[in-house]
């Protein structure tokens, strides 16, 4: 019963926290944010061809842009996922469940369509992204493209998300002090080591 009681109070918690950040975004001036648009830039080669087009998609759909909030493409959340799972130093696991899961994602969505998933349109997209969520492993694979996309959000832009800090500016925050410098960010210092602990 306790232990009820707290899941429901983290839950108000939470609401909250996010009705609260739907202020902070309410606030966030339009313009500035259609000024970052106007001047973006072209999408590199291979953002064109999967996985990466199809994980664009999906990060649009999830984190779609309103006419004064910024969205996936705003961020650079897809720049900001290849930095990071391209690294030699990142978890090697990552990379091939996202990868793996546009695979599977496309698979279901040619069985149920015809088409892959970058061809469907917004409702389409919504009921397979659905239907994924069922299973646990897509439960998996869209909460880890989701944590992606908040960190591209909220990273520094160093690491090729948050351009010009667009994620800070639109949640009011202020990053801490020092930021790390192009040289010293965390996939430059070498490579993790990892102990094994001793049965």
């Amino acid at each position: 019963m306790n232990s009820e009681r707290q899941v429901l109070v983290t839950r108000r918690e939470f609401l909250s926290r996010l009705a609260a950040l739907g202020a902070l975004a309410a606030s966030y001036p339009a313009l500035a944010l259609q000024e970052r648009r106007s001047g973006a830039v072209e999408a590199p080669d291979w953002a064109g061809k999967d996985p990466w087009h199809t994980l664009t998609a999906v990060q649009q759909h999830l984190f779609p842009a309103g006419e004064d909030t910024p969205g996936a493409a705003d961020i650079h959340a897809i720049q900001y996922l290849r930095n990071t799972l391209d690294n030699p130093a990142a978890d090697g696991e990552d990379r091939e469940f996202v990868v793996n899961g546009v695979g599977w994602l496309n698979e279901l969505a040619q069985e149920r369509t015809g088409k892959p998933f970058i061809k469907l349109d917004e409702t389409q997209r919504e009921e397979l992204l659905r239907t994924i969520e069922q299973s646990r492993a897509g439960r998996n694979w869209l909460s880890l493209l989701l944590t992606y996309l908040l960190e591209a959000l909220l990273a520094d832009p160093v690491y090729g998300g948050n351009p010009h800090g667009i994620g800070w500016q639109w949640l009011q925050h202020q990053p801490g002090f020092p930021r790390p410098p192009a040289d010293k960010t965390w996939y430059r210092l070498g490579r993790p080591v990892h102990f094994q602990r001793k049965a």
